[in-house]
């Protein structure tokens, strides 16, 4: 028995994302892992930032995962089985790669149920909409809206795992020392991992032209957002040689 889009469900959660947003930038604190996690999180049972990653990523991967390998048709066939591919994609990434490489701090439990329970519920949006509901036409892959979309996909992915990469070479196994970073887009401003997977979920929303991945990319932009100018504003208070020119997200701008 297959299943039929309902709209209710989709409009429930892509709304139910959107809130997130709002609430993260009117409350304006950080998330309380790495750099705020003693001063944010100071009680609670912690576990190892591999392990935690790994778990809290793992829904956002195997939901939507799981959800194309039931669909009858080709990765490579219908757009929306070639969105949901990109979709998991860099869920795989997230889950097998940038998880098991992390040098992170221990990371609060507490803020591992809540991640495990958002991705889930993401991945299941993502997914569903894109298996059951979205309708694209034959000549979708020739629309700008696709093209442009997955281009953005592609570069904001390449510039958050360079980034992430240029952040792992500063610090030697063990260390927890926070070194001022160099390189990539860090020359123009701190918090340029966020800016990739901003650009990632922009592309994502513009590419699949959907209501839950704008959402989705809204409540990014508002999360790793507020993430950056945290991050900015710790560089600057602990470095005295930080470059002053350096800006939180957008390069010369912010």
């Amino acid at each position: 028995m297959s299943l039929r889009c309902q709209q209710s469900p989709v409009l429930a959660g892509s709304a139910t994302l959107a809130v997130l947003g709002v609430l993260l930038l009117y409350f304006g604190e950080p998330s309380g892992y790495g750099k705020y996690t003693g001063s944010l999180m100071p009680t609670g049972t912690r576990l190892p930032a591999r392990a935690a990653w790994f778990l809290q990523e793992l829904p956002s991967f195997v939901v939507p995962a799981g959800i194309l390998v039931g669909q009858p048709r080709a990765l490579f066939g219908p757009p929306a089985t070639a969105l949901l591919g990109l979709f998991c994609a860099h869920y795989f990434h997230r889950t097998f790669v940038y998880s098991f490489l992390t040098r992170g701090r221990p990371f609060p439990v507490v803020l591992l149920f809540r991640g495990f329970f958002f991705c889930m519920g993401n991945g299941l949006l993502q997914g569903y909409y894109l298996a059951y509901c979205a309708e694209y036409p034959a000549e979708w892959y020739k629309d700008i809206r696709f093209s442009l979309g997955v281009f953005l996909f592609i570069l904001g992915m390449g510039i958050n795992i360079h980034s992430d990469y240029i952040l792992r070479q500063l610090r030697k196994p063990g260390e927890i020392t926070y070194k001022i970073p160099q390189g990539g887009l860090f020359t123009y401003i701190s918090g340029a991992n966020f800016l990739g997977e901003i650009i990632e979920w922009i592309g994502f929303a513009l590419a699949t032209w959907s209501l839950p991945a704008l959402a989705f990319a809204f409540f990014s932009l508002c999360f790793l957002g507020l993430r950056a100018f945290h991050h900015h504003r710790f560089y600057l208070k602990i470095f005295e040689d930080y470059p002053k020119s350096r800006k939180a997200l957008i390069p010369f701008i912010f």
